[in-house]
């Protein structure tokens, strides 16, 4: 534990502060104002809540395989604007589009146990009688009892406050999630212990079943208990077996005189004996020693990031994000080190710890980047997971989930991602083993009888140079098909090219090197001179779709307009297409209705840009709710304007409130909390997949990171922007340990031996960082 250092509040108003400034009124549900210190104090886990943010309040630790929160009957779990609890459940994950988790709904009643449906016996509650921290949840039930739930990494625990009555219960529901349940069985042990195997699958489509086991010990014994099947409760029953229809178990308890009753759940995805070790190795605490210990737990990861200026609004709302970020990926192997892999065997991870749930569409553009920097331990063992993953199931993942592929969203993240963990020095000892499986997977194509669809498009993408967009082509495979989507399928593939084309080129594969550097070349396959800009081809390799690249066709969840940036390993070749620095300038003002912003950020961030968390076609604007054109704001740095990066990220940073609807869009397992952290850091991952940092102006005035010396040998990196606020916003001048430093980037290598990066802010544009070598360089 490293001690926390007192935040200094120093009036100093940030762009973001004064835009957002102290007129937001806290709901009674979030926490409670901060104490001098506490980082988690800060911290408000109902922002997201709300408005298809689909960020969950409950408790978790740093990457726990548990994440304990209240399902209200949103197909994700929890809504701010609901007023009924169906359970407290112990799988989540923060900020998914479809249904997902869920599983074991656990709610206290009292009486008879007459109802099984959770949505017919749910608990109402008020948002005055909830509230959540770090690590710890609690709510008031309408029904006079209370309710308190925290986690450690492999359990969840649960303390329940009932009035006095011989008859007060917990329903333990197996059949009920948020995703399809195919089977579940439930037997009661002894007079302390359920335990529950649950299969189930779906996410935004089906997918291959996954198994997750349950067990649960009580604090004291139940006076009786029983099951339920469909719509028939069995008193005395200690077992049932279900296929798709309701099963659970409930226990009942005399509380006339102890009103408390404790518990505590742990998982499995492996087996019955994997939660009962799991169970015997974090169990048997009290409730309150296990809420303090994973508080400390969060306070560790927090205090890593100690941020000075700003309004309290701003702080809460980067902190926030922060601890957002270390909520996934999820520790996937039990305390015997035992997991289930994609082949659905049992494996066993030595010297690493296994994790699983990659929503690596998203995260690979930002959150794997800040893991790298603030976890690099955990992230190594996150790459080292994904390598196993083709080590046992034969394909590396693209959407994973527990112990199977969903492969929902398209084009080729994966290779971003691992190409990332190379470049930040995470696969030393590995990078050969992981060199061979992403060339596998960019050069081929899975088999029918696997069920990754990989880069589905290659043929066609290698004898062609572009994915086809094909309309309507029946999907061979659950999920998305980058045949749908194959303009964007093919800016992503080449993405993934040139990236690990970067790699083979460092580890001396010189002829695949030049052969992924010539296939990065492919966005210009798709781009349509007549219009100026990319456009989906068809089968027979015409342009297809509405030329009007607002309304074009072919792109996931974006428009041509929004995709137009994703170049990010050729930068200058992109403004060549379109015709130069000044009329690329002239499309990225337009992009951002730029003059308007000037104006008035705040309304231009959330009236004009695109808003609403589906809102994906048809607009000729910035969308920063979903994840396409993330880096769109970075484009500045290499158009020799800079000073705009900062306006666009600072009105973007706006959109991010503490409120259950300060979240821009669905947050995909940490990938918009992350982009709000590094944006207002003021150190940004422009290129995914390499070691370059873009630079803009931070919110604060001062931000020190505290670093893990094993892989940052100096141990920490400073960011110092004295002054910075709403006004004085302008990079002046930057210095590196006392040194001018004139580029709009860093390197990795740059921030292992930068112990303070200190900016010089005013009120105009400067020269800084405007000339041609300034700019982050292209790949090659």
């Amino acid at each position: 534990m490293r001690w926390t250092q007192r935040l200094r509040g120093t009036g100093v108003a940030v762009a973001a502060a004064a835009l957002l400034g102290g007129a937001l009124a806290i709901p009674a549900a979030q926490a409670a104002p901060a104490r001098d210190g506490r980082l988690t104090d800060l911290v408000n886990p109902f922002i997201g809540t709300e408005n298809e943010g689909n960020t969950y309040p409950g408790a978790a630790v740093p990457f726990g395989m548990v994440q304990f929160s209240p399902d209200t009957g949103h197909n994700t779990g929890y809504d701010h604007s609901d007023t009924h609890i169906r359970g407290f459940s112990t799988v989540h994950l923060s900020g998914v589009g479809c249904g997902l988790g869920g599983d074991l709904p656990v709610l206290p009643t009292t009486g008879d146990v007459k109802e099984t449906d959770y949505a017919k016996y749910a608990a109402e509650f008020s948002h005055d009688d909830e509230k959540a921290s770090p690590g710890a949840y609690k709510v008031g039930l309408k029904s006079g009892i209370d309710a308190e739930l925290t986690a450690t990494e492999r359990t969840g625990v649960q303390r329940y406050t009932f009035p006095a009555t011989d008859k007060a219960n917990v329903l333990l529901n197996a059949g009920q999630s948020l995703h399809k349940t195919g089977s579940t069985k439930v037997e009661i042990l002894d007079s302390r212990t359920v335990r529950t195997a649950i299969t189930g699958s779906g996410f935004c489509q089906d997918t291959k079943p996954y198994t997750v086991y349950t067990i649960t010990r009580f604090d004291r014994p139940f006076t009786t208990s029983g099951t339920w099947k469909g719509d028939t409760v069995t008193a005395g029953s200690k077992k049932s077996t279900a296929g798709e229809e309701r099963n659970g178990a409930y226990v009942r308890f005399d509380t006339s005189k102890d009103r408390t009753v404790e518990a505590t759940t742990a998982l499995s995805y492996v087996d019955a004996k994997g939660a009962a070790l799991n169970l015997r190795a974090e169990g048997g605490r009290s409730y309150d020693r296990v809420e303090k210990a994973a508080q400390r737990a969060w306070e560790d990861r927090l205090d890593d990031v100690k941020a000075q200026g700003g309004s309290e609004t701003v702080r809460r709302t980067f902190y926030s994000s922060l601890y957002r970020s270390f909520l996934a990926p999820n520790i996937g192997s039990d305390v015997d080190g035992r997991y289930t892999g994609w082949d659905q065997k049992t494996h066993r991870a030595k010297g690493f710890t296994y994790y699983q749930n990659w929503s690596l569409w998203d995260t690979y553009r930002t959150q794997a980047q800040l893991l790298s920097l603030l976890a690099p331990h955990e992230s190594r063992d996150m790459a080292l997971s994904v390598l196993k993953i083709d080590e046992e199931s034969g394909w590396l993942p693209k959407w994973g989930y527990g112990t199977v592929e969903t492969n929902i969203m398209t084009g080729d993240p994966v290779t971003p991602f691992l190409t990332n963990a190379y470049q930040q020095g995470l696969l030393k000892g590995h990078e050969e083993e992981a060199y061979r499986a992403l060339k596998k997977n960019a050069d081929g194509v899975p088999p029918a009888d696997s069920a990754p669809v990989g880069r589905e498009a290659n043929k066609e993408y290698l004898s062609d140079g572009f994915a086809p967009y094909i309309k309507g082509r029946p999907h061979a495979k659950p999920g998305d098909s980058d045949y749908d989507h194959g303009a964007s399928a093919t800016l992503e593939y080449a993405l993934s090219d040139a990236m690990l084309g970067q790699m083979a080129g460092e580890l001396g594969h010189d002829a695949d090197a030049k052969r992924y550097a010539d296939r990065a070349q492919n966005y210009r396959k798709i781009f349509d001179a007549s219009t100026g800009f990319f456009r989906a081809r068809d089968a027979a390799g015409a342009f297809t779709g509405p030329a009007d690249p607002a309304k074009s066709e072919g792109f996931h969840e974006g428009t041509s307009w929004q995709y137009q940036w994703l170049v990010p390993q050729d930068l200058p070749g992109m403004v060549d297409l379109i015709g130069g620095k000044q009329a690329t300038n002239d499309r990225l003002d337009s992009f951002f209705a730029y003059e308007e912003l000037l104006k008035d950020p705040t309304k231009t961030a959330r009236e004009v840009w695109v808003n609403g968390p589906y809102d994906y076609y048809n607009a000729d604007k910035y969308n920063p709710q979903n994840e396409p054109d993330l880096i769109a704001p970075y484009t500045y740095l290499s158009t020799g304007q800079p000073w705009k990066t900062t306006d666009v990220v600072h009105a973007a940073l706006t959109l991010f409130t503490d409120t259950p609807t300060g979240m821009t869009g669905n947050d995909d397992l940490g990938t918009m909390s992350a982009w709000n952290v590094l944006s207002s850091i003021g150190v940004f991952p422009v290129q995914p997949g390499t070691d370059t940092w873009g630079l803009s102006t931070p919110v604060f005035e001062r931000v020190d990171l505290t670093l893990d010396r094993r892989y940052y040998p100096k141990g920490r990196l400073t960011v110092k922007a004295p002054g910075t606020s709403d006004t004085d916003r302008y990079i002046q001048s930057a210095r590196a340990d006392g040194a001018d430093y004139g580029k709009t980037y860093l390197t990795t290598e740059d921030i292992r031996d930068t112990r303070e990066l200190s900016f010089t802010v005013g009120d105009k544009p400067s020269k800084w960082g405007t000339s041609t070598s300034a700019a982050p360089p292209a790949l090659k």
